[in-house]
């Protein structure tokens, strides 16, 4: 009897490992607003993420570029494809931290950290300094 307890405890703790191992922020998301879809992906020992699609792709016909870079040799970058956020490793109970995140629109860098909510939402928060005070997204994953 006890050998059987032993094993369904041990069966339980290895399938739940098994889940909270799917609860990975690898692929592709979209924002709160839509606005874009960003690729969440292995860099090295390390996640990054990278702009994929915009909503609106083009300004006065041409593809949109990162104008708002304070590194003016960066301004001519085109946003699709921009690799926005890196850096992130994993910390434990489905969180990746130390990361940063760029916005475009604003031409600023912020700390980051990600947190997977569920299977296919994920909570993205720039902050500075400290992480109680910052930005946070809700974001979701698309297929």
């Amino acid at each position: 009897m006890k050998k059987h307890l032993l094993l369904l405890v041990m069966l339980m703790l290895f399938s739940s490992g098994a889940w909270a191992q799917q609860l990975s922020p690898v692929g592709t998301w979209t924002n709160e607003e839509g606005k874009a879809r960003f690729e969440i992906f292995k860099c090295g020992d390390k996640l990054c993420g990278k702009i994929v699609t915009l909503k609106e792709p083009l300004r006065n016909g041409k593809p949109k570029l990162d104008e708002n870079n304070p590194d003016k040799k960066l301004r001519n970058r085109p946003l699709v494809g921009l690799r926005f956020m890196q850096g992130f490793e994993y910390e434990g109970d489905n969180k990746w931290d130390d990361g940063t995140i760029y916005d475009p629109e604003s031409g600023k860098t912020y700390s980051c950290y990600m947190k997977m909510t569920g299977k296919d939402k994920m909570e993205v928060k720039g902050y500075i300094g400290i992480s109680l005070i910052g930005r946070t997204q809700n974001w979701t994953r698309v297929e």
